[in-house]
């Protein structure tokens, strides 16, 4: 079921049931030239309607980060770092040779 409240034109945010478990499953583009503290909040939003149910959230970033295997952090990649540890979610993104980026 879609969350409309929960979406725009950057992030669709879905809830399910599987197994009698609600999950909520919220995709999203963080547009480089948009203020990330609002790309925060909002996710701050997602995460507090998914206070007792489960939350998968697929993301791109539009940021650099060690922590998802770049050799590089820049200053989105830290504050997303430093988001994602204050939430204590956890990061599922697997080591490749190959981007998905050009510079």
């Amino acid at each position: 079921m879609l969350i409309k409240q929960l979406s725009d034109e950057d992030a669709l945010v879905l809830e399910a049931m599987i197994d009698n478990t609600r999950i909520i499953i919220d995709s999203m583009y963080l547009d480089i030239n948009g203020l990330i503290d609002i790309d925060l909040m909002k996710m701050e939003a997602r995460i507090a309607h998914a206070k007792v149910a489960e939350i998968i959230i697929a993301m791109d970033g539009s940021s650099r980060s060690n922590s998802r295997h770049d050799f590089l952090t820049n200053r989105r990649g830290k504050m997303l770092e430093e988001f994602v540890m204050s939430k204590q979610l956890d990061i599922i993104n697997e080591e490749s040779c190959l981007t998905t980026f050009r510079e």
